[in-house]
């Protein structure tokens, strides 16, 4: 035993091996509405190992290291490595201005009161479609899928975008979001019925008032045609643990592995309301 201690010391009196920089992946800074923020991209553990495969890209709003981008990326890890949903590139946006980058204009007095910046999710989602989706789809190995998801304000811009310009992305995931700005408004919007858009998975926490009216409404406003899948956790999450439940369940929507063990270890994918099947 003394002996032991004694090897013990000599091996603890040595010198601590030097900590190596852990690295999740890369990250490039572009400029928009006269500001920088970084763009970060989490590739697959297997990208390049397997050189001829290509992958989905998953764009990740509010995506930077101090915002969802972590979450974000072990959520989808944790599922693909489950079979509960396919792996993917993950592409974090940051976000400065959240509602000035993320929402429409408003007609509401308080809200313009409170955000007097808000208004420019037009111009933002320009800069994603011009400059991000190039700059990604040029330099990794993509398989032509694109999905977009937001949570809260990110989520409103992700349903604006599915109702304004559908054929940005593949599919689209908005949870718990924000659609009571202007009054509702975009859940109001008179949609284009005959067209059917890309996948839409919408989820609903405890917001209550004015955000779950309006998403109520945007669902009874969805055509026949139209696959979705609206998960209602009112009475299970609040908005601040929305974001945690939800994804792993809109990335098994979107991005469905189909294992056959799923429901055995709890990863069931709930619908409440739901359209036709994905195409």
């Amino acid at each position: 035993m003394i002996a032991f201690l004694a090897a013990a010391a000599l091996v603890a009196a040595g010198p601590a091996p030097e900590p190596a920089p852990l690295s999740i992946g890369e990250t490039v800074t572009l400029e928009v509405l006269g500001a920088a923020r970084e763009v970060n991209i989490v590739l697959p553990p297997d990208y390049a190992k397997d050189p001829g495969k290509r992958w989905p890209v998953i764009y990740q709003l509010d995506g930077a290291m101090g915002q969802d981008l972590i979450m974000g990326a072990g959520l989808m890890r944790w599922g693909a490595l489950w079979g509960r949903s396919e792996d993917a590139i993950i592409v974090g946006i940051a976000t400065k201005d959240r509602q000035r980058e993320l929402l429409p204009a408003t007609r509401d007095p308080a809200e313009a009161k409170r955000y007097p910046t808000a208004g420019e999710s037009a111009a933002f989602r320009a800069w994603i479609a011009g400059t991000v989706r190039p700059l990604i789809e040029a330099r990794y190995r993509h398989d032509g899928r694109a999905f977009l998801v937001g949570e809260s304000a990110a989520g409103h811009f992700v349903v604006e975008t599915w109702a304004e310009a559908p054929q940005l992305f593949t599919g689209y995931a908005a949870i718990s979001p924000s659609l009571q700005w202007d009054f509702e408004a975009l859940s109001r919007r008179a949609l284009d019925t005959p067209k059917t858009r890309p996948p839409l998975y919408l989820s609903l926490a405890d917001e209550g008032g004015a955000t779950e009216s309006g998403l109520m409404r945007l669902l009874e406003s969805l055509p026949a045609s139209q696959p979705y899948c609206f998960s209602d956790r009112r009475k299970e999450l609040h908005h601040a643990t929305a974001l945690h439940a939800f994804l792993p369940e809109a990335l098994q929507y979107l991005l469905p592995a189909k294992a056959d063990w799923l429901d055995e270890y709890g990863m069931v994918l709930r619908c409440e309301k739901q359209g036709r099947a994905q195409p």
